[in-house]
């Protein structure tokens, strides 16, 4: 899966993917992940990519050249006729498990990092561009919305992550939240791990495991079990020891 990341800042991207599960899956060629400087399509000889916007108001827009440039630049690179283009925005759709889901399967993202007041609507429009949204709250930039939508994304691709099974166990896979998880030792400071976890017993572990995910998401996301029950009416009966 490509990725490829309109920025004004491809450093700060750079820096905060190449790292961990995500460079491992670059370096075995599973993703790619290229954050281009829209400053480098920008016609101005200072590199000025905005300016003031019609109207009047505070602050500064990013100009529709540079924008449109250097996504054009990007989609001759891809195999696709027009490639998907998400913009970072607080306006945008909010961003989710199910998402991330559905955007693995593309074989090529364009991310667009917006900045300052924003960008001309009027390249949006020519780029059909999503507004894709992480919450209700305003960033300097688009670029760590960025990131964080390309290491949910990503490790959703086949091979990425070592266990292709952990990111179907994960917390929203299924609408609610993941299950306690216990390691060694058996006895920690008196704490003892509960004993259907070392059972062996492989149904009862996994009746256990989806009680406790429906009692976690009651407690701590309640909006969450509200919807996942008018969904899924018939819940497991079946109690075991903590």
């Amino acid at each position: 899966m490509n990725f490829y990341i309109m920025t004004l800042f491809p450093e700060m991207v750079m820096g905060g993917l190449n790292n961990s599960i995500i460079k491992r899956a670059m370096e075995k060629n599973l993703i790619t992940i290229e954050a281009v400087n829209i400053r480098d399509y920008t016609l101005d000889k200072h590199g000025k990519v905005d300016d003031y916007p019609f109207g009047g108001g505070a602050g500064m827009l990013m100009q529709a050249q540079p924008v449109y440039d250097c996504y054009k630049a990007i989609a001759d690179k891809c195999e696709t006729d027009k490639p998907r283009v998400l913009y970072l925005s607080p306006q945008g759709k909010t961003f989710t498990q199910q998402m991330a889901s559905k955007l693995s399967k593309e074989e090529s993202l364009i991310l667009l990092c917006g900045h300052y007041e924003g960008i001309d609507q009027r390249v949006l429009d020519r780029m059909e561009v999503e507004e894709v949204s992480i919450g209700d709250y305003v960033l300097t930039g688009g670029e760590l919305p960025a990131m964080v939508m390309v290491d949910t994304i990503a490790r959703l691709v086949p091979g990425v992550l070592n266990n292709d099974d952990s990111a179907v166990d994960e917390s929203f896979s299924e609408g609610l939240l993941e299950y306690p998880q216990y390691t060694r030792p058996e006895n920690w400071d008196g704490e003892l791990v509960p004993e259907v976890l070392l059972s062996g017993h492989h149904k009862n572990i996994e009746t256990w495991r989806k009680e406790k995910a429906l009692e976690n998401t009651k407690n701590k996301r309640p909006d969450l079990y509200e919807e996942y029950v008018l969904t899924h009416p018939a819940q497991p009966k079946k109690k075991h020891k903590s």
